[in-house]
């Protein structure tokens, strides 16, 4: 790899690191506040309120990553632009793609951070928290390590189900017949409550056992009479915001298999995947507006702009989202609009860039 390309990375990556480390506090510490409504309801006690908001730092990195590449980017090229380190480089004859090519390397690199973070950590971590949450606030939940959360209701035992097992989650009903031996079980798809203590199953499969047979049959919707809580029910409800890309790949193929919507899934996958395409889209934004404007002299101007830029491109997103699965808009070509509009932006602002003489425009930046 070039100096040049080597030096510029090592400042963006700085940069990023840094501002990357004070939107995971902030966000953290508004997350703990908001979990001050559950302290004291059970056994969830602000240690426990810790313990979620730490396992929610790996999607909160996901998630925020192009805004603080953005920032980052903006501070770095700004530092470099104060000092007359840019001037330098245009005066030794470093075109300004060639600039543009360090920025966009410098985002490309922080892409694996991104799918480390949203495939390996961030769900998993995610489940747990919602899990753990749910059987501190409930005394009648149980955990069972991976295999997930547990309650027993009478002669049933009922077990979450998640995203991850291959379908888009459920409960698992285990029916418990005289002598403890098992009866049945089945398991359903998705769950909807129909009045106090009873819930309909959708795509219910079940199996039953006797001294000298095996049973089982398919219904579209089975009635379970039961007196467990809903924070243990909800516990199956798959967020699609909640899974990584392979789950949602899994999740979204099994619900059109079975002729369900699987518009919300479809959505979340696209968009998972434009938001690591926006990575270094983000970094190469702050080439052209630096370079575009005289007033980004203070380091305050440009980590505020670039804040600006990027929660208003995270609210595009969520507003997409939402429009997308209520409206029932096409979701994958909305779920690459942000990073689309991105993109033109980009184009727009380098075709209208205009150096005639660089090193006055970059030391002014």
């Amino acid at each position: 790899m070039p100096v040049l390309d080597r030096y510029i990375i090592r400042s963006i990556a700085t940069a990023v690191l840094l501002v990357m480390a004070a939107l995971l506090t902030l966000l953290a510490l508004f997350l703990f506040i908001n979990e001050q409504g559950w302290v004291g309801v059970g056994g969830y006690g602000n240690l426990q309120a810790l313990r979620y908001v730490l396992f929610h730092l790996p999607t909160l990195l996901l998630e925020f990553l192009p805004v603080a590449v953005l920032i980052g980017s903006l501070l770095a090229l700004g530092a470099l632009a104060r000092d007359g380190e840019l001037t330098v480089f245009r005066a030794s004859g470093v075109s300004f793609a060639r600039l543009g090519w360090s920025v966009f390397l410098a985002g490309l690199l922080a892409i694996p951070a991104g799918i480390i973070a949203g495939e390996y950590l961030g769900p998993p971590l995610t489940r747990l928290a919602r899990i753990h949450k749910a059987v501190e606030r409930s005394g009648e939940i149980s955990l069972a390590g991976r295999s997930g959360a547990w309650v027993r209701d009478g002669n049933l035992i009922l077990r979450a189900a998640g995203a991850a097992e291959g379908g888009p989650g459920g409960v698992v009903v285990f029916e418990i017949g005289p002598g403890n031996r098992l009866a049945g079980v089945g398991r359903g798809g998705n769950t909807r409550e129909l009045d106090e203590h009873a819930w309909e199953l959708r795509d219910y499969a079940w199996s039953g056992f006797s001294a000298d047979q095996v049973s089982f049959g398919v219904e579209p919707g089975h009635r379970l009479q039961t007196q467990v809580t809903p924070a243990f029910l909800n516990l199956i409800v798959a967020d699609p915001r909640d899974l990584s890309l392979r789950e949602l790949w899994r999740t979204k193929g099994y619900l059109a298999a079975n002729g369900q919507d699987a518009r919300a899934f479809r959505f979340s996958f696209w968009s998972g995947i434009a938001r690591l395409c926006a990575i270094p889209l983000a970094a190469l934004l702050a080439l052209p507006i630096l370079c575009g404007s005289r007033r980004l002299r203070e380091t305050g101007a440009r980590a505020t702009l670039g804040l600006v830029l990027g929660l208003a491109w995270f609210i595009l997103q969520r507003v997409v989202q939402s429009g997308t699965i209520a409206l029932g808009l096409p979701p994958v070509a909305l779920a690459w609009l942000p990073t689309v509009l991105l993109a033109a932006t980009i184009a727009l602002l380098f075709s209208r860039l205009r150096i005639r003489r660089p090193a006055v425009t970059l030391s002014a930046a």
